[in-house]
């Protein structure tokens, strides 16, 4: 299968402060392992800016425009406690959201069977008008809602595998049946969110994870609860976020994850984009936090995409 990878040096460039764990040596741990003999066959493309037009379909211009104007010329700025702006932060959040749109371009044209986007920031706590989480803006999000304003597709589904709940696809989306958002996390943890009785109009199935659970109890939320919504709501994109913190290495959580269970997860994932989406899959960057957890997460995710 021919796999796109969407990535920028921009993205190395949005700098968090020493001590942060969202910082630019996850992008680079990401594509240095991507660059195993492995990977030779990936198709590699250079993420294109976004435009602020797919950004607003998410985001209201005011937001847009404040985060903007946040952006320090020199030196750092908090959003929150959690989020920081650095002088390439607005550049390397564009990329991404340029990446995603690109990405459901690709696989919408056929010029690839699935694409992985390795950008940061991630995206999937960025609340419809609130930065936070180490997000600026929801890529999974604006690339759902690109297919359907651009590509006409009408049934979007967002897989979210990341240890924490991603609150702000869940916000976007809760009273949008044509997007359906399906998640797996760790409860209780940040942000809070992504209990079961959370279901928005129906299209919302939260599936939470207990502090110590690994790939059984993983497997098992997504066999009763994930893949039997995604049949019934037979969706034309599948699009994955790709946190890879449920790894037993990463120290911002306690899932005990191993590289095999995101392999499998992805397979899966396919296999439900083969029967409903003509095989129409993107999967984005999120979290993960150990830099050798997330190498070998990504590894084992991205080779599954290229093998089917």
């Amino acid at each position: 299968m021919l796999t796109r990878l969407f990535h920028h040096p921009i993205f190395a460039e949005h700098l968090t402060g020493p001590g942060h764990p969202e910082r630019p040596d996850r992008i680079r741990a990401v594509m240095a392992v991507l660059e195993d003999e492995a990977f030779h066959l990936l198709d590699r493309a250079e993420a294109p800016e976004g435009s602020l037009e797919s950004i607003y379909r998410c985001h209201p211009e005011e937001f847009v425009r404040r985060l903007a104007t946040a952006i320090p010329e020199e030196g750092m700025v908090r959003v929150d406690s959690d989020t920081i702006l650095s002088p390439k932060s607005f550049s390397a959040a564009l990329h991404g959201v340029g990446a995603a749109t690109a990405a459901v371009d690709t696989v919408v044209a056929k010029e690839a069977e699935n694409a992985f986007v390795a950008a940061r920031p991630p995206g999937h706590h960025a609340e419809r008008a609130t930065a936070m989480g180490f997000c600026l803006f929801n890529n999974a999000a604006i690339a759902a809602r690109h297919a359907q304003a651009v590509h006409g597709l009408e049934r979007v589904a967002i897989i979210d595998w990341d240890v924490h709940h991603g609150n702000g696809t869940q916000d976007i989306f809760w009273s949008d049946p044509s997007v359906l958002y399906c998640s797996t996390h760790q409860m209780p943890l940040y942000p809070g969110t992504g209990a079961k009785d959370e279901v928005g109009k129906g299209n919302i199935v939260n599936a939470p994870l207990a502090a110590g659970d690994g790939g059984g109890a993983f497997r098992e939320a997504f066999r009763s609860r994930i893949l039997p919504a995604l049949d019934d709501f037979s969706p034309d994109l599948v699009i994955i976020s790709a946190g890879f913190d449920a790894h037993y290495r990463d120290p911002l959580a306690n899932l005990k994850f191993i590289d095999k269970d995101f392999d499998w997860a992805t397979a899966e994932l396919m296999e439900v984009a083969d029967r409903h989406a003509d095989g129409r899959l993107i999967s984005l960057l999120e979290g993960g936090y150990d830099l050798e957890g997330l190498a070998s997460s990504t590894a084992a995710h991205v080779k599954r995409l290229m093998t089917g």
